[in-house]
């Protein structure tokens, strides 16, 4: 991978009219040894990023699927060594670069340039940090920069035009729409004041837009795309696929949801209209 390889992608995409599909899955869920697998699979499936969860005690934006898998990889021990082992073992073998998401505390504690310095060198290209303000955001956002990691930052549907404009303007990689007002989860429809706010970003950015929470079935993924986004990112749903039976029965699952977005998603996107 060079050095921004997310940006190169969608960038790639883009001169393509395609959207991404960026699956997310937590990592030592049901153990590290699935996750690697998962990784693979997803890549091998149509997925053109990966968002890879790091386990955390307190997940304020994480929804009930993704808390509960938080909750069973932490009590299975998986520490964000072992997170990062796994990513130097794949991450030579796929095409998808992977972005990590984790909450800000586990980088202030461990110090953010010893912590940018650990996901760089295994292979890490993007960041996402969902409780970071944008107001603290400076210091993380120039030292990922300087050692080709992307730091990814998010818009919620509450964001005030000003707000919309500061973070589109700082933002790595691409934007991360959120969806919906409050956590990560399935819903049963996309609100359509997404749509929305895609044309109002499209208006301030010319940047990649990526809509994610409560994301899950293949009409919903084409939906957003549909409305102009370029990615669309997908959790809860393949963090409860993977919950399937046994790991080779959840790896399954993964790999027919995978094959189902990416069909979905697969028609060149219709310029939007702003």
């Amino acid at each position: 991978m060079t050095m921004n390889a997310i940006s190169q992608r969608l960038k790639a995409l883009r001169q393509e009219s395609k959207c991404a599909l960026i699956p997310f899955i937590t990592a030592g869920d049901p153990d590290l040894e699935t996750t690697a697998e998962a990784i693979k699979l997803l890549d091998r499936n149509g997925a053109d990023l990966i968002e890879l969860g790091v386990p955390y005690s307190d997940p304020l934006a994480d929804g009930p699927v993704i808390q509960a898998a938080a909750t069973r990889a932490l009590q299975k021990g998986t520490k964000l060594e072992q997170v990062l082992e796994i990513v130097a073992k794949v991450s030579h073998e796929i095409k998808a670069p992977i972005i990590l998401f984790t909450y800000y505390n586990p980088i202030l504690n461990r110090g953010i340039r010893t912590f940018l310095e650990q996901i760089a060198i295994v292979g890490v290209k993007g960041l996402v940090v969902p409780d970071l303000p944008l107001e603290e955001a400076d210091e993380l956002l120039e030292a990922a920069a300087s050692l080709g990691i992307e730091l990814i930052l998010l818009v919620a549907p509450t964001s005030s035009q000003a707000r919309i404009e500061a973070i589109s303007a700082k933002s790595q990689g691409f934007i991360y729409l959120v969806s919906v007002t409050g956590v990560t989860g399935m819903r049963s429809q996309i609100q359509s004041r997404v749509k929305d706010l895609l044309i109002e970003m499209r208006q301030v950015t010319d940047k990649p837009i990526g809509v994610g929470f409560g994301i899950s079935k293949p009409e919903q993924a084409k939906q957003v795309m549909e409305w102009g986004a370029d990615a669309v990112i997908v959790g809860s749903a393949f963090v409860r696929a993977l919950e399937t039976g046994t790991p080779t029965q959840g790896l399954q699952a993964v790999e027919t949801l995978c094959k189902e977005l990416k069909s979905a998603i697969s028609t060149v996107k219709q310029p939007v209209e702003v």
